[in-house]
């Protein structure tokens, strides 16, 4: 009993150093002790019942890292969430211009859309601001992208991502600058948005969520990710893969695991990130599902027994748990990103320009006051344990590491559902540049205070996917509270 109460006042300093709130927290910690007393008071209503068996496993500290996931709920959901939704819906955040007509380079297209809201709709013209359609070399000069005159989408040649006021740098030495092949950084394929086939994208009017894609064409995307590109051997078999007949006893998972425990962190952090983004993916799907497709409007919202079907322990033999405990990791690899990477933003001549001086000033404080509670998470991922081993087989790894995520990223186009792979190349290409922030650490301490660097540059494209793949994280994890407590109504 002694012992219970001083790890619950643990608890509650902990909450207090976080939030600076005691009042709030001691409230908040009051009524869920309140809550789980009234609730749980007989045996068969506590919280391994049936009913939430998704979450009675998800506790406890995270392989490979010294988080847990109750510290993580509570950072999420009271201070990154409410801030990410605010800061994907400003307008510098919420266009991204993508080519949703590339070919598969792997296999015929055979995927399809079975209802009418997969289809993307590209934005108008119209719509989108000034400063991002506006195509220039100088993509960091003012005086350059305060020319308002191309107003085509389709015309437009370069996002002009950021710009300063470094007048004196020439022509040439922008479009060298342009030109700058960085791509043993690059951990994705990144689309040509000078491409006649890239189209803006009104993000908030193309939600993710339930479209129907589903069945082998699906299974196949994964399967090809999975089997292919997560150093696995086809010697080992991946439990509950839909594309292979059920094994019997071998199909537990157990020869799995033991082979993944027996890999080096690299190796085994890559799979995590993997199955992490398809939980992700799978929690988005499950919590924007279509309950009824009207003729004039359809009505979306949560299905819990999807849910179940995807993370219920009983029907995923004791997968469930181990997919959201990778979506925690993934959280914890991108938040550890975005905090590295706070300083490529705190520099003054950095704006996040759409041509609207009052908006693009409005933006950059929400994005440092987001960057400023990133840097405060106490319990960050330690990426300095990665690549550490002897400098030839470290750069060899991490070459190995990067061309594996590449050719993830070149998977995407193999996706038949247009709103799927929209979602799909933003959240991939999120985790890319995450991965490209994580290892440049030299490139942004180096990062010169009053001009623009060659050793570590971010496009527009690449900072949009980043902060709304990172959103698409927070909100599954801020969606598991509502199934949570959808289970307590259900029961």
């Amino acid at each position: 009993m002694i012992k219970n109460t001083i790890q619950s006042a643990g608890l509650l300093v902990l909450l207090w150093l976080l939030f600076g709130d005691f009042v709030f927290v001691l409230g908040w910690f009051h009524n869920r002790v309140k809550t789980y007393n009234n609730q749980y008071s007989s045996k068969e209503d506590a919280p391994d019942s049936q009913d939430q068996s998704c979450f009675c496993h998800l506790t406890g500290v995270l392989d490979d890292c010294f988080c847990d996931i109750e510290s993580i709920d509570v950072f999420n959901n009271f201070k990154i969430y409410p801030r990410i939704q605010k800061l994907t819906e400003r307008d510098y955040f919420r266009y991204y211009r993508v080519n949703l007509n590339r070919p598969c380079p792997f296999w015929a297209d055979d995927g399809h859309c079975s209802i009418k809201d997969c289809q993307v709709e590209p934005c108008p013209e119209s719509k989108i601001p000034v400063g991002i359609k506006s195509g220039n070399y100088n993509r960091y000069s003012q005086v350059a992208n305060a020319n308002t005159d191309i107003v085509d989408c389709e015309q437009a040649q370069d996002l002009g991502a950021i710009n300063n006021t470094l007048s004196n740098y020439s022509k040439e030495a922008f479009e060298d600058w342009a030109r700058h092949d960085d791509a043993q950084d690059h951990f994705c394929e990144l689309d040509d948005e000078t491409s006649p086939d890239a189209d803006y994208v009104d993000l908030l009017l193309n939600p993710e969520r339930y479209t129907g894609y589903k069945g082998p064409s699906a299974w196949r995307v994964w399967n090809s990710i999975y089997e292919e590109n997560c150093f696995k051997p086809r010697s080992v078999y991946r439990p509950l893969n839909p594309l292979v007949p059920p094994r019997g006893g071998d199909d537990d998972g157990e020869g799995f695991y033991n082979w993944l425990e027996g890999l080096c962190l690299e190796k085994r952090v890559f799979y995590r990130l993997i199955s992490g983004l398809h939980s992700s993916i799978n929690i988005h799907l499950c919590a924007e599902y279509l309950l009824d497709e009207g003729w004039d409007k359809s009505l979306w919202g949560p299905n819990v027994q999807e849910f179940r079907q995807r993370f219920d322990p009983a029907e995923t033999k004791g997968e469930g748990t181990r997919r959201l405990k990778n979506l925690y990791f993934l959280y914890l690899i991108e938040l550890r990103a975005l905090s590295k990477v706070a300083p490529y933003f705190d520099r003054a001549f950095v704006n996040l320009y759409t041509g609207d001086r009052q908006e693009d000033r409005a933006t950059k404080e929400l994005l440092l006051q987001f960057f400023n509670e990133t840097k405060a998470f106490s319990m960050h991922f330690d990426e300095k344990s990665m690549f550490a081993g002897q400098k030839i087989e470290a750069k060899t790894l991490k070459e190995e590491f990067r061309l594996h995520f590449k050719n993830i990223s070149r998977i995407m186009d193999c996706v038949g559902c247009s709103k799927c792979r929209l979602w799909g190349k933003l959240q991939t290409q999120g985790l890319g540049t995450a991965l490209k922030i994580l290892f440049s650490e030299k490139e942004i301490k180096n990062l010169p205070e009053h001009s623009p660097s060659k050793g570590f540059q971010l496009t527009r494209q690449e900072i949009v996917a980043l902060l709304n793949g990172f959103g698409r994280l927070s909100t599954s994890i801020h969606q598991l509270h509502s199934f949570r407590a959808l289970l307590k109504e259900k029961r």
